[in-house]
This record gives structure tokens, sequence and C-alpha cells, in this order.
């Protein structure tokens, strides 16, 4: 697969999982087009403010849409880092494109960003995305409250 920026000619295929509620079930809520048009908006200038943004994940064979993988800044109890985050249409749920996006992402924010710290934030409930981030060598540090939400606190540290 290949990851690449958002641009605003992605909302249609954004929209396929944000509109499904079984994709969207461990996030506050489904979107609807202004929210897509919205959160392309927010990747984009989080990617010129900070260099890091959710991106597209693609096919490379055929540019097929697949999903979504990237990094945020967070802050949790007060503390910045980046967020690893990846959401995938759900026709491509169990085929290892969220651990293989998850993978090139954290090693793009620890060996190329130099990142010290990289977290995950994962509904208790939500145990494929768990096992995504115990895939990549991510480990649940506590739990933390975020978004009126009890939440694992997965991080992975630089040890460079």
């Amino acid at each position: 697969m290949t990851l690449r920026a958002m641009a605003e000619s992605d909302a249609g295929n954004l929209m396929k999982i944000f509109e499904d509620a079984e994709t969207m079930k461990y996030y506050s809520s489904t979107k609807n087009e202004q929210d897509t048009y919205r959160w392309i908006q927010w990747m984009k200038q989080h990617y010129q403010t900070y260099g890091i943004s959710m991106w597209v994940a693609e096919a490379k064979q055929n540019g097929e849409f697949l999903g979504q993988c990237g990094m945020v800044l967070q802050k949790v109890d007060g503390k910045v880092d980046p967020e690893l985050g990846y959401l995938f249409l759900r026709s491509c749920w169990g085929k290892g494109y969220a651990s293989e996006a998850a993978k090139a992402c954290l090693h793009y924010g620890l060996n190329t960003l130099k990142f010290q710290k990289i977290i995950s934030l994962i509904d208790p409930a939500n145990y494929p995305s768990i096992k995504v981030a115990e895939r990549i060598g991510m480990k649940n540090e506590k739990q933390v409250n975020k978004w009126d939400k009890s939440l694992f606190f997965y991080s992975i540290y630089n040890e460079k």
C-alpha cells in the first residue's frame, strides 16, 4: 500500500468509513459530508503546522482506497504526544492493512521525525485496534479519560 496526503477529492471515500456505524462504533459518532470536509481541512492544516496528519491508504497496484492511517498531536493528562490512529473500510478488515500502515507510520515517526514517544488511545472494547497496537510493539501503559470516555493509553518509546 501507499500512504499520501488527503485531498478534498477523498471526501466520498472517507464518507464510506465515516457513515458506517459499525466502523465508527468506537468513535464519538459518524460523520456527514460537512464533517468529512472539515476533517480533511483539519488534516491539511495539521500537516502544514506539525508535519504529521492522517494519510489516505491506497492499494499500491491499483490505487484503490483502503482507509486512513497517520498521526495527530493529542493532549492527554496535560502532555502533548503524537497519536497514531488507523481507520479502514470494513471490507478491508482482517487483511493486515491497518498493521502494515501503522507500522510504517510508527517507523516514520520514530526514525525520521525522531519522536521520543508515540501513543494510541483505544477503546477497551476495540479488540482489533488493540491487536494492531500490540502487533507493532506498543504497550498498554494506563487508562485515561478523554472525550468523556475511559480509554487505554498505548505507547511506544524511541530507543535511539
